[in-house]
């Protein structure tokens, strides 16, 4: 089968909303809206391990970066950001095109702009270290699965068909 060597770097919570801290789940399990989008255009997902699961598990309270942000906690992200350094760079030197990152607004852990979280800090950091561009996108706070999220979704679409070059929201 031909491969369409397109990839998409997901923070963890977008395929696995069961891993979110409890008050703070969006969806009943992925946010299907999002990888429908992805999945309809042929594009593979690597899906980032979430370091706040591996670092408290799943009966955990709501905390801010300043509470995970910690030595243990940042060793935990960059190690996860590490390993996705190679995932990435395999990627490339097998001439995949990496669609981009997308992250979580205002996660302690996976927000871009803004307060950057702790494990997109330590990936962007290494990304630059290895002089690797990549566009972003950030799914905002208020996207829920049972919303009524159009505009949303058809920025993520043309994110995905990168019909806009700048990083996107």
């Amino acid at each position: 089968m031909h491969r369409a060597k397109k990839v998409i770097i997901l923070s963890h919570c977008i395929l696995n909303q069961n891993t979110v801290v409890k008050p703070l789940a969006r969806a009943k399990g992925a946010y299907n809206r999002i990888v429908k989008n992805i999945l309809d255009l042929d594009i593979g997902i690597h899906q980032l391990p979430c370091p706040e699961y591996l670092f408290l598990g799943l009966d955990r309270k709501p905390m801010s970066k300043k509470d995970y942000d910690s030595y243990t906690y940042r060793k935990i992200c960059k190690e996860i950001a590490s390993s996705s350094i190679k995932v990435i760079k395999e990627y490339i030197n097998q001439q995949y095109e990496i669609i981009g990152i997308v992250g979580i607004n205002c996660s302690p852990t996976c927000s871009i702009r803004g307060e950057r979280g702790i494990l997109m800090e330590e990936l962007l950091k290494l990304l630059d270290d290895e002089k690797i561009k990549l566009r972003f996108f950030e799914i905002p706070t208020h996207y829920t699965e049972a919303g009524e999220n159009q505009e949303i979704l058809s920025e993520f679409h043309d994110f995905l068909s990168m019909r806009n070059k700048e990083n996107s929201k």
